[in-house]
């Protein structure tokens, strides 16, 4: 299993402490913010673990990290050139990842709590792909997961004006090694990204999507707003 980080993006509705600052980088009470979603997946057992970032903000964080050997794992970098989506990421993850299976995590996503460790083993155990989903007072912010009269997903849709659940999509995603082609595979948005959400509908589609339910005993954090 190998660990990826997308620490990538301008930070702009961080305007202007991400100015001159990734904001990946910016303290979160006495750590870096990237320190959380690193010890989300070094407490998993994730020893070698791929940083991406714009190539202008890289350095900040190979000075931050180093190589992983003071603290007996491995740190790899690479540039993701524009903000192109997050499941670029696995595209440009595809050399690292040399058909193992990988958990990406988002750079500014916090996760706390048993339920994040427990459920994170149960997804890498699983062999097969894995989503985190939390319940949200505003899930029109999201993607959010649909469920039948069963509790099972049946869709997951991005930002929906009239919400079917409030259970969010969160950054933290688990995926056999077939998710390299399934991301190579994927045509932009109308945005222009290629979507993590796609990646997600394809294993949802073919029945091998499995959805890890947090609870409000845990914690999530997108520390992308004020």
């Amino acid at each position: 299993m190998k660990g990826i980080v997308l620490a990538g993006g301008k930070g702009s509705r961080l305007y202007p402490i991400t100015l001159g600052v990734s904001k990946q980088l910016l303290p979160v009470y006495d750590a870096p913010m990237i320190y959380y979603p690193l010890s989300v997946l070094l407490k998993a057992g994730i020893s070698e673990i791929l940083i991406i970032s714009s190539p202008d903000q890289l350095p900040g964080f190979q000075n931050l990290l180093g190589n992983g050997s003071e603290i007996g794992v491995s740190f790899s970098y690479a540039s993701q050139e524009a903000p192109r989506g997050i499941a670029e990421a696995l595209i440009i993850a595809e050399t690292f990842i040399e058909g193992d299976s990988c958990t990406l995590i988002l750079g500014d996503n916090l996760f706390y709590g048993d339920g994040v460790e427990m459920g994170l083993q149960k997804a890498i155990h699983s062999g097969g792909a894995s989503i985190f989903s939390y319940p949200v007072k505003d899930p029109e912010r999201y993607g959010v997961i649909d469920f039948d009269a069963a509790g099972d997903p049946q869709d997951i849709i991005e930002k929906p004006a009239n919400a079917p659940s409030n259970r969010a999509v969160t950054g933290l995603y688990v995926y056999p090694n077939s998710a390299v082609d399934v991301a190579k595979g994927l045509k932009p948005s109308a945005r222009g990204e290629i979507e993590i959400t796609d990646v997600n509908k394809h294993y949802l589609k073919t029945g091998n999507l499995q959805v890890i339910g947090l609870s409000k005993s845990d914690s999530w954090f997108d520390t992308g707003t004020i």
